[in-house]
């Protein structure tokens, strides 16, 4: 299948694609927020720069969208046009993910991320759900269980 827009109207399109200040991002900060959590935003001196950082609990909150990621779910699609180039962006955004969370781990902070999928499409959660979930683990340290919401 070709594209249907011209190079300089994808490349126009790819450029508006924001990496801060996503709505899932702004969505799950308004999330925290209004429980009372404060935090900092995009703290470069930490690995990976995480979205949301609550420095208090020692968590760091990635906001990942599936597409760019590289996330296994219904919103990723592997690009029919230039196939290899978009795999090898994306293969090494995922490994930069790697990286820098194991570097946040053994620097002995908790990393929490946090899907486009959880919060769009058909299989998104509610609302409620997905804060009582993020919530009981921030506060929580010992905190175990796996959610949509993917965290270590």
């Amino acid at each position: 299948m070709t594209d249907v827009h011209n190079a300089e109207r994808r490349s126009a399109n790819m450029r508006a694609i924001r990496q801060k200040n996503t709505s899932p991002e702004i969505q799950i900060r308004r999330l925290l927020f209004a429980q009372g959590l404060r935090f900092r935003l995009h703290v470069k001196s930490l690995p990976g720069s995480p979205d949301i950082v609550l420095a208090k609990y020692k968590v760091a909150v990635f906001v990942h969208g599936c597409f760019w990621h590289g996330h296994a779910c219904h919103l990723f699609k592997v690009p029919a046009t230039r196939t290899e180039f978009w795999m090898d962006k994306i293969q090494s955004n995922c490994n930069r993910d790697v990286r820098d969370e194991a570097k946040l781990l053994s620097a002995g902070w908790r990393v929490l991320t946090v899907w486009e999928c959880a919060l769009k499409g058909k299989a998104k959660r509610s609302i409620d759900e997905i804060v009582t979930d993020m919530v009981a683990w921030i506060l929580e340290p010992e905190a175990a269980a796996q959610l949509t919401i993917q965290h270590r």
